[in-house]
């Protein structure tokens, strides 16, 4: 226990220093969770330094991300491309540890976390994925997918609603290798958990069936008992309770909330150096130290032996090997544009009215013939959504050998889990709900887009074209509140052609998150030649357009686009050159060249009306202050979808009279 205790100390000492060097972060926490960060890297975890991007590699997940000290001292002293000097910019502009751990800027940080809950949903999403692709490439005597995933969470992450979501679905599946360390240390930010947080932590995850284990968190042979307790249950995930002193070895802070958020103060970490016996200045590892932490040597054994395996692998089953290394590797399969090009095109000149949450159904049955990668889920909304295609085959508890899942009513969750999934490898999971119900998987969106994963997210109902279920239904300012998130893709096409469009772009994006916005309502498609096909790609382009310069260019978007275009028609009966320019997405639009841009919506024309059923603020980016915009900036009402347009002034005439008064 000594020698666990003194290595487990290099890493009380590498947090503190980096907190008080920076003079910012959460010291505590690291310090509390060395003992269980010694045992499980130390004794468990499968990882090779010089290789983090390793397939068969365990998964580990700080889910109480303010700790990152801990996973920088981690990966520092078990030989990851994180040199001591990083350590010491914890904090700082350019460096290499981020106040929280960021996925893709930091070797061997699997995902970001910072937003408590998430990680540990996150978590699940990546043993799902372990489980699924297990399934789906390993043979007898090939077991080329066989790792597990290990979390680490606080108690801010058990008081998140989403812990629960999460939690609940991992035991309900029986993610059997999801291995879960809570470091349970009773204080938050505010003082003392017990005046606010009183659950029987124990009894709530037995109920959510997983296997439940305490130890206390300092004693290191304990916790690796219990670690390989947990290992040993493949059939329920494990959740290891671990009783620990936030800031321990911190004489005056230990126990305390003035360890979790501040630095711990030069004379507080004198003392804390002389309680735990560290007789090193700051930043100083002995070379013993640094010897018994590497994980290099073992790390490089134990991918060479996996190598050999799935060599073995690959002479048997080739074209397994090949299709497993296409999927790890996020690459498209041959022939995928041609394909979705002459899919456009049959589209096309099969003219149907239909509405695009089915066209987006139709769309995946198209792509998932192509895409075994596909992973469908939605929160308890399927036939509605009509998330679920030809190919999908449901992944039940216990049975992992399919390609849907039933998330339940966990939207966050679900958002999350994809999230997990997709930084896992060998997936693209989508994700459906109704629009409205995307503010409660915001945040996971929004970590998608901040970790430039491309996760796909599938809105539909989305407008008071939900009708009878009335404002608490009917999304207003949804679509534009999803087009502010950064490096987030919004599509929100107008028939068949723009939704098959919309999802092979969403398909073909690697550098970050798409969601398609759909309506419940059928949609007639619009006319339009090779060309115009091609340019929906572009975001925003020119549907019906007039002989020379427009005297006024009306935009629009979904089941809206329909109403430019007839309005464009009845004015051009009024002797008016009209432009109709369908603008599915912005975010793509916005990313064409000048040139593009000014064809679609020359400078010159001022005179614009944009029609969306939707919050009106975006629009004038595009329509400028001359323009106006046919919109909503209120609540629905509950009644007929054919009543409540027109209630709204989404009608023909209404478009006509817009256009009209920018034309005076």
């Amino acid at each position: 226990m000594a020698e666990y205790r003194e290595l487990a100390n290099a890493v009380r000492a590498l947090s503190m220093d980096g907190v008080q060097k920076a003079n910012s972060g959460h010291p505590g926490a690291p310090m509390g969770m060395a003992d269980m960060a010694e045992a499980l890297w130390r004794g468990f975890l499968h990882h090779n330094p010089k290789d983090p991007k390793w397939p068969n590699r365990d998964r580990f997940v700080l889910s109480n991300g303010h700790a990152s000290m801990l996973i920088y001292s981690l990966l520092h002293l078990s030989g990851y491309d994180l040199p001591i000097e990083e350590l010491k910019r914890f904090r700082q502009c350019g460096s290499k540890t981020p106040g929280h751990p960021e996925h893709g800027w930091v070797p061997g940080v699997e995902t970001t976390t910072g937003p408590l809950g998430q990680g540990i949903a996150n978590a699940v999403g990546m043993a799902l994925a372990e489980r699924v692709l297990a399934s789906q490439f390993n043979r007898p005597g090939f077991p080329v997918v066989d790792h597990y995933t290990y979390a680490f969470m606080g108690d801010g992450c058990m008081m998140e609603g989403l812990s629960h979501e999460a939690c609940s679905f991992a035991g309900t599946l029986g993610l059997g290798k999801l291995v879960v360390l809570y470091d349970s240390n009773g204080i938050s930010i505010d003082g003392e958990i017990k005046n606010w947080f009183g659950d029987d932590t124990r009894k709530r995850f037995e109920g959510y069936h997983w296997q439940v284990l305490e130890v206390d968190g300092h004693d290191g042979a304990k916790l690796r008992e219990a670690i390989a307790a947990a290992k040993a249950d493949t059939e329920h995930p494990s959740l290891i309770i671990c009783h620990t002193t936030i800031g321990f070895g911190s004489p005056n802070k230990g126990g305390k909330s003035a360890s979790h958020g501040a630095p711990l103060g030069d004379d507080e970490i004198k003392l804390t150096r002389e309680a735990l016996g560290w007789n090193y200045p700051p930043f100083e590892i002995p070379e013993g130290i640094y010897k018994e932490w590497s994980a290099v040597e073992q790390g490089e054994r134990l991918e060479a032996e996996w190598k050999g395996l799935f060599g073995a692998y690959a002479e048997k089953y080739p074209e397994l090997a090949a299709e497993f290394k296409r999927r790890l590797e996020g690459r498209l399969p041959e022939g995928f544009e041609q394909k979705t090009a002459d899919f456009l095109s049959q589209l096309q000149s099969n003219p149907q009215k239909v509405a695009t949450r089915k066209a987006s159904q139709n769309a995946l049955d198209f792509f998932a013939k192509m895409l075994p990668e596909f992973v469908g889920g939605s929160a308890d909304l399927a036939p509605s959504n009509l998330t679920i295609n030809k190919e999908s085959h449901e992944i039940l508890p216990g049975k992992f050998d399919g390609n849907y899942l039933h998330w339940g009513v966990r939207e966050f969750a679900m958002c999350a889990g994809n999230n997990g999934m997709l930084l896992h490898g060998g997936f693209r999971p989508y994700g459906g709900t109704f629009l409205i119900f995307s503010e409660y998987a915001r945040n996971a969106i929004r970590m998608s887009a901040l970790m430039e994963i491309p996760a796909l997210y599938v809105f539909t109902h989305d407008s008071i074209g939900v009708g009878e279920d009335g404002p608490t239904h009917q999304p207003v300012e949804q679509t534009s509140t999803l087009r502010l998130v950064p490096n987030l893709d919004t599509w929100r096409p107008c028939d068949q052609v723009e939704t098959a469009a919309a999802w092979a772009q969403m398909i073909a994006r690697t550098t970050g998150p798409s969601d398609i916005v759909c309506t419940r309502q059928g949609l007639e498609q619009m006319p339009r030649d090779l060309e115009q096909v091609a340019n929906i790609a572009r975001g925003g382009y020119v549907l019906k357009d007039c002989a020379g310069t427009p005297d006024v260019i009306l935009l629009a978007t979904g089941s809206e686009v329909a109403l430019a275009f007839h309005a464009a028609e009845e004015l051009a009966g009024k002797g008016r050159k009209v432009r109709v320019v369908s603008m599915p997405c912005f975010e793509a639009f916005d990313r064409q060249d000048q040139s593009y841009k000014d064809s679609v919506l020359p400078p010159a024309v001022r005179a614009r009306v944009a029609v969306e059923a939707g919050s009106t603020g975006l629009w004038y980016k595009y329509v400028g202050l001359d323009g106006k915009v046919v919109g909503m900036d209120c609540f629905g009402a509950s009644g007929p979808a054919g009543e409540l347009f027109p209630k709204f002034g989404f009608t023909v005439e209404n478009v006509v009279k817009a256009a009209e008064e920018v034309l005076r």
